[in-house]
């Protein structure tokens, strides 16, 4: 009754696609490579003398599954749902939806269940996974029973809202952006609170909004408890009260949608057009290149882009006022980082997304608006087009790289981090910029690759979260392995190859490269051979290989990207010089 046809038509029309039994049977198996990984770096070839040791691995497992689990579906409920909106709005066919007879909430909660959809699918097929940690030990069924509608509800509510911005605004980067600091900034909003009120009963009900508090009582109970003999493990109140939030954005996406899409026109009189085009043909210059004069001259993604930047700069100032109130209250976090390290970890997580959403949507938006077939026609050259997009996209995001760097200098200048010197400050700098260029062509290298916008925007942005997350369960288990470079690299091995061949299918989709298949291969295991230097304290030698593997890994994106260009969208071309 409340989804309709649009979801009816998804769920007949997707078992017939060899990607949703991909799907089920991939995640699976990552998870059983995970938990090998998590066995080699543990246990390794050791005998097993009780069963206290394996019911210490079933914990761990346990700890690292769920929390995988419930960050991949709040990014890809997110992803999904602003992305089934998006792909109609560039395409111009959700006008086309809402001029027939189906009612609002059919059209919403239709586009909501239909980006959920592939999200439940994994959460459903994970189930069996989780029961088999149970026979391992050292976790109860209730924390299974409890993970699994937690994991549907965040879903749900990250899902709304992505929805709620997919149909409030209308550029891609615009969802994308919007979507993501919504998420950081409600989350940091509630813990701020948390932290600053002393009532208990407040800090109680806002705690249960957020899904990582809810997981931690699930992971932890005993911390979570009072001095009464009996621990409950339930996260029913965090479930009904993110199933509520959920419902909430949703009906009020309802209410909303006709007042905001189609979007309003302002009607002009023609002279006074006129006459401001022709001061803006006056005033107005195009450069040499005139892909990065659009790029930059001009508001090529949208009028509220100044606003985005605006919330991430507020993110982080309210961060940085955090850290200097609580930064001796904390000690060393996943036993590696201290709290200004996470901080600017999380910064520069958050910013590496922005440019990846911004360099995809650079090029879908040219292929959806009908634009990117009018530029083939003229005598730009693909070096033009190429560098001209990457230039916009630093440029255009020059804000969001610069913050957490400038947040690390004034950590280092009110000691709230010892041991940044200018010599380790070069080295981070010159890592953090491979990495943000890496993820500006790892965006165009998507929507070349990719002819359907959303399958670009959630192949780009999936591989920088994957490795992301990778990265991060790497150093949860090297410190919790703490043995030499070869017992590591011997235990993960299964894990990077995975990782590698994964990375290899998401960039040689469609313009496979000896190259490509190099850089694949590489990249996993010089990111795992710097996360090792890093945990002995190295610093030029984690600089180097970070830079040689991005790298090397963004040359081989480019220049097929500039030698190919004509090949990959069939048109032909003479570069003059």
């Amino acid at each position: 009754m409340l989804t309709g046809p649009i979801f009816s038509r998804e769920a007949l029309t997707a078992p017939r696609q060899m990607k949703h039994f991909l799907l089920r049977s991939g995640y699976v198996g990552a998870l059983f490579v995970l938990m090998y990984t998590i066995q080699q770096a543990t246990i390794g070839f050791q005998d097993i003398r009780n069963a206290g040791d394996i019911s210490r691995f079933g914990n761990l497992v346990f700890q690292v599954f769920a929390l995988v689990q419930l960050a991949l579906v709040m990014f890809f409920a997110l992803l999904f749902a602003a992305g089934t909106v998006s792909q109609e709005k560039d395409r111009q066919t959700l006008i086309l939806l809402m001029m027939t007879d189906l009612r609002d909430r059919e059209l919403v909660f239709g586009k909501l269940a239909t980006g959920l959809m592939n999200v439940g699918i994994l959460i459903a097929v994970s189930v069996p996974v989780f029961c088999l940690v149970y026979l391992l030990g050292g976790v109860t069924l209730a924390q299974i029973l409890w993970l699994i509608p937690l994991s549907g509800a965040s879903a749900l509510a990250a899902g709304a809202w992505g929805n709620f911005v997919a149909f409030w605004r209308d550029k891609t980067f615009q969802t994308l952006a919007v979507s993501v600091l919504g998420v950081v900034i409600f989350i940091g909003l509630i813990e701020a609170l948390i932290s600053t009120l002393d009532q208990p009963q407040a800090t109680h009900w806002l705690g249960l909004f957020n899904p990582f508090r809810a997981l931690w009582g699930l992971l932890s109970p005993l911390q979570m408890a009072d001095s009464s003999p009996a621990v409950p493990v339930s996260a029913l109140q965090p479930v009904i009260s993110l199933t509520v939030l959920g419902i909430a954005l949703s009906s009020v996406t309802v209410l909303r949608l006709r007042f905001w899409y189609p979007p309003r026109i302002e009607i002009v009189h023609a002279a006074a057009d006129e006459q401001t085009a022709a001061s803006r043909a006056k005033s107005r210059s195009i450069w040499d290149n005139p892909i990065i004069w659009r790029e930059i001259r001009t508001r090529a993604y949208g009028h509220r882009v100044a606003l985005i930047k605006l919330a991430y700069v507020t993110v982080a100032v309210f961060t940085a006022l955090w850290l200097k109130a609580n930064v001796a209250q904390h000690g060393p976090m996943l036993g590696m980082l201290s709290p200004t390290s996470v901080v600017f970890v999380g910064l520069s997580l958050i910013s590496l997304m922005i440019v990846n959403a911004l360099g995809v949507t650079a090029l879908t938006n040219e292929r959806d608006g009908k634009t990117l077939e009018l530029l083939l026609v003229t005598d730009i050259t693909a070096r033009e087009f190429m560098f001209g997009k990457l230039g916009g996209i630093l440029f255009n995001t020059k804000e969001v790289v610069l913050v957490p760097l400038l947040l690390l200098a004034y950590a280092s200048w009110q000691n709230l981090v010892t041991g940044i010197t200018v010599e380790y400050g070069v080295y981070l700098v010159c890592g953090f910029v491979a990495l943000v260029v890496f993820s500006a062509m790892l965006g165009l290298h998507s929507g070349l690759s990719y002819k359907s916008s959303r399958s670009a925007i959630i192949n780009s942005l999936g591989t920088v979260f994957f490795l992301f997350i990778g990265i991060l369960i790497f150093m949860v288990l090297l410190v919790e392995a703490r043995s030499s470079f070869q017992l590591q690299f011997q235990s993960f091995i299964v894990f990077i190859v995975a990782g590698s061949i994964g990375l290899w299918a998401s960039i040689s989709h469609k313009n496979p490269s000896p190259a490509l298949m190099l850089a694949a291969a590489l990249l996993p295991f010089l990111t795992f051979y710097a996360i090792t230097l890093y945990l002995m304290n190295g610093s030029l030698g984690v600089c180097f290989w970070i830079v040689l593997a991005y790298g090397f890994a963004t040359i081989a994106m480019l220049i097929p990207a500039v030698s190919d260009f004509d090949v990959a969208l069939g048109r032909t071309t003479i570069d003059h010089g």
